[in-house]
């Protein structure tokens, strides 16, 4: 690649914007991708009810300020409002990379539809995190067991029962961020720095490597 692409990342919280800072942007600059993070305009609220009505402003905005800026979101399933397109579809299906598919395509014709001519078919890639930020967390049960302090079996169980950690559902009791909170409270008040302390040492290649949905979002982005 002869030149550096620059990418916006809207992001849904204050976790999700310092993953982007401290894990992602230093691996993607690697990759000759320059990565930004920015929180979604969220006037009175703090995190989850991720209205689209909203992000579609600020998707927009972006791709209007420079025409050499490519845009991608990075939210959660898990909190988003069912005014985001595709939210309906995504309801029917069960494995992430359908619900992944439903969430992007609609999101991105959406996107095009108002946006047609500052070209998102090529500068916006969407992206919404199945099902939540933390299911990258359980890509390696043993540094999640160690930094958490908790029984190593106790992540395992929850890996047995689900699968992979993409799978892992999007309940108030079962989502991936209240299975933590269950067996460690004190997450509760402290993710964003023990979330990102779990995963600088799980590390981006791990979780490519458990989260397909993850790994299709970041094999995209390099692409550009």
């Amino acid at each position: 690649m002869s030149s550096a692409v620059n990418l916006m990342i809207l992001t849904e919280g204050a976790t999700e914007s310092k993953f982007v800072r401290e894990i992602l942007a230093p691996y993607l600059a690697h990759r000759h991708i320059i990565a930004w993070a920015t929180l979604l305009s969220k006037p009175g609220q703090k995190g989850g009810d991720v209205k689209f009505a909203r992000a579609i402003n600020d998707i927009g905005n972006h791709l209007k300020q420079r025409s050499d800026v490519y845009v991608t979101t990075f939210v959660d399933y898990y909190g988003l409002n069912k005014d985001w397109p595709g939210f309906e579809a995504a309801k029917r299906s069960k494995e992430p990379a359908q619900i992944s598919e439903a969430l992007n395509e609609a999101t991105k014709e959406a996107v095009f539809k108002q946006f047609g001519e500052l070209n998102p078919a090529e500068r916006f890639v969407p992206f919404v995190a199945v099902h939540e930020y933390e299911a990258l967390l359980f890509s390696s049960p043993d540094i999640l067991a160690m930094e958490l302090k908790v029984k190593e079996s106790d992540i395992l169980k929850i890996m047995n029962e689900c699968g992979e950690p993409e799978k892992i559902n999007d309940s108030v009791h079962t989502a991936p961020s209240k299975r933590i909170i269950s067996l460690c409270p004190k997450y509760a008040s402290m993710k964003t720095i023990t979330g990102i302390t779990i995963a600088k040492a799980i590390g981006v290649e791990k979780m490519r490597e458990k989260c397909p949905v993850f790994n299709r979002w970041l094999t995209r982005l390099e692409k550009l």
